[in-house]
């Protein structure tokens, strides 16, 4: 039996149904009961848990041949992470607790950097896990495809604000479809110790490439425009953050190439959708 967090969200729903597919067992973890009947009509058994109770986390990862776990993104996080913090000693205790036969941690490119960004709160986690004494794999995935949903809007005028840039500059992409299904590929391999698994589209993309993904789609011009680095903070927090460093950060990283996969000897993989497919599938579903 495999226990599923985040389940009712992009990646946790493909790695859920993946497993069933293989007729495996699949306990799912919800926060609102409501939405686990559709789980639970599946043929999954439902557990209750918030990603901060160290108690039902630990419930529900007992008796688990494996678990896949995320920790749901913080966008404006405070000076010091202490949110993630917290969060880290409830996840710690629980798999300690509950004790699964191995832990799939949904994880990101740049886990490795140092430096605070919006990816910071993945680099402690990954800390963290590897002190503990369960097989574990930190599957670091590439910038989500699905981000896209942000532009469709702009898209729709003709004009898309980007903050990758410039704008011919590729960065590794994936689709959460792949991360779902490479997630439960993990789940159902074994290994012993801690083992890092990088993932990314057969090719990179860029902020043109994702213009002209919304060009093809929607059959009319979609121009990418550079929103300037310098009004970033401003516009940032107009829009409610109240500590946007982080998330600026970030976005120096993957523009400026120090936020990529580690390499070297580490496991390296590779999704089969393309962007032109996510896109589609974004304004048409």
């Amino acid at each position: 039996m495999y226990t599923v967090t985040g389940v009712t969200g992009k990646v946790g729903a493909v790695v859920a149904q993946e497993l069933l597919k293989s007729g495996e067992t699949v306990r799912a973890v919800v926060r609102d009961p409501h939405k686990g009947r559709a789980w639970a009509e599946r043929g999954c058994d439902v557990a209750v848990a918030d990603i901060e109770d160290a108690a039902a986390l630990a419930r529900a990862f007992t008796g688990s041949s494996g678990v896949f776990l995320m920790s749901p993104p913080n966008f404006d996080p405070e000076p010091g992470f202490p949110q993630i913090h917290q969060r880290i000693a409830a996840l710690t205790e629980a798999v300690a607790r509950g004790a699964p036969g191995k832990v799939v941690f949904l994880s990101t490119v740049g886990a490795h950097v140092t430096e605070p960004t919006l990816l910071t709160n993945s680099n402690l986690i990954e800390q963290a896990l590897q002190a503990l004494a369960v097989p574990t794999a930190f599957l670091r995935a590439a910038w989500f495809m699905e981000n896209s949903q942000w532009d469709i809007a702009g898209a729709r005028e003709g004009v898309i604000s980007s903050f990758l840039q410039p704008l011919d500059h590729p960065i590794p992409m994936i689709a959460t479809t792949d991360i779902g299904k490479v997630a439960a590929e993990l789940l159902r391999e074994s290994w012993s110790g801690n083992r890092v698994v990088e993932l990314e589209a057969l090719r990179r993309y860029s902020a043109n490439d994702i213009g002209a993904a919304f060009t093809a789609a929607l059959k009319r011009p979609v121009e990418m425009k550079s929103v300037p680095r310098t009004d970033w903070e401003e516009l940032f927090r107009a829009q409610g953050m109240k500590n946007p460093m982080p998330r600026i950060r970030m976005l120096d990283g993957f523009n400026e190439g120090w936020i990529d996969f580690e390499g070297g000897a580490i496991e390296h993989r590779y999704g089969k959708m393309t962007l032109e497919a996510v896109i589609s599938k974004l304004l048409y579903r």
